[in-house]
């Protein structure tokens, strides 16, 4: 079978450019004991994917030049060799950026079946997929929500930031979003039910500042931040006593663009609670995080937005978007 793939042509030294990808077009090997063969259906567009571009040290190996891009991939078993699994399961696996991929069935967490009687295959992407376990742990393990408090996310109508917000309402709280544009806040009010969102666009700390006031008047409790920069010291100014901070992405300075804390004292004199996490580190939690991202779906509970790229070749431009904000929800990659 012909498999059309892209690849990371080079290393980026500051911004990303359409130069350091390429298409290739190559054969898929014959499968080995414990393999399968899947063509994908659907391609995820995150922003971790630009820090695996970059040399160095990361919280998992670069992408080597020459090599496919690592992505999440949803699609069809045309061939296995691996009692799990048969030809025409719907999967999701780490096929990279290319049109189909071969996959150990044998290593943990590389290949699961989906149900998609219920949960549309694209949303095993997003929702109901890396995206959503991403909310759903740093929601539940780290800031640990309870009702009544106030939270606050930025990136809020993207892939993760979306569903954290609507899992908090769940739990009572409050919650406030940054989104950059109009549109994107009517729809995080509107349509995901947060309390309110802020554009941050075009405005500096004090008219930032001045607005999440208003928005939280009885300060912050918990923060999960996907972005870093401006975002993250507006709100650690309105961060309460113990409050918690999940850092899930600093896509500001994916770019090698310094990220300097305004004011660090006040990691210190409010006694915050500042931890990082990878999702991947968490993969016992991910069953009960996917019962309930699934029936939160399936129920409209939990409602999400797509942005689709049609074909392997827009990938690279689809990507490039998304780290810019021109994307609305999840980005995906429709393949044939």
């Amino acid at each position: 079978m012909k498999n059309r793939r892209i690849v990371l042509a080079a290393r980026p030294v500051a911004e990303a450019g359409l130069e350091h990808f390429r298409l290739e077009t190559l054969d898929t090997p014959p499968l080995a004991e414990g393999q399968v063969l899947v063509r994908h259906h659907w391609l995820s567009l995150d922003p971790y994917m630009r820090m695996r571009m970059n040399a160095g040290k990361n919280y998992a190996a670069p992408v080597e030049v020459g090599a496919v891009m690592v992505a999440g991939t949803a699609g069809e078993v045309v061939e296995s060799r691996h009692p799990g699994f048969a030809a025409g399961d719907l999967v999701v696996c780490q096929g990279g950026w290319q049109e189909c991929s071969v996959i150990d069935a044998t290593a943990q967490g590389a290949i699961r079946k989906v149900d998609t009687a219920r949960v549309p295959l694209s949303a095993c992407l997003g929702a109901v997929g890396m995206p959503g376990v991403t909310a759903w742990i740093g929601l539940a393990t780290i800031i640990e929500p309870k009702a009544g408090e106030t939270l606050v996310v930025d990136a809020a109508s993207g892939a993760v930031g979306s569903v954290v917000g609507q899992l908090a309402k769940a739990r009572g709280c409050r919650i406030v979003g940054f989104a950059g544009g109009a549109d994107k806040c009517t729809y995080v009010r509107d349509e995901l039910g947060f309390d309110a969102c802020i554009d941050y666009r075009g405005k500096d700390f004090d008219a930032l500042a001045a607005e999440l006031e208003a928005a939280a008047p009885q300060g912050v409790d918990g923060l999960f931040e996907n972005v870093g920069g401006l975002i993250l010291d507006v709100v650690l100014s309105r961060m309460n006593a113990f409050g918690r901070i999940a850092l899930c992405g600093l896509i500001s300075g994916y770019d090698g663009a310094p990220m300097p804390i305004r004011n660090p004292r006040l990691l210190l004199t409010q006694r915050l609670k500042l931890q990082g996490f990878i999702v991947s580190d968490h993969l016992p939690l991910w069953p009960a995080a996917l019962k309930e991202l699934g029936e939160g779906v399936a129920t409209r509970r939990i409602r999400y937005r797509e942005t689709i790229a049609l074909g392997l070749e827009k990938a690279p431009e689809a990507f490039l978007g998304l780290l810019k904000g021109r994307n609305f929800g999840k980005q995906l990659v429709r393949l044939p």
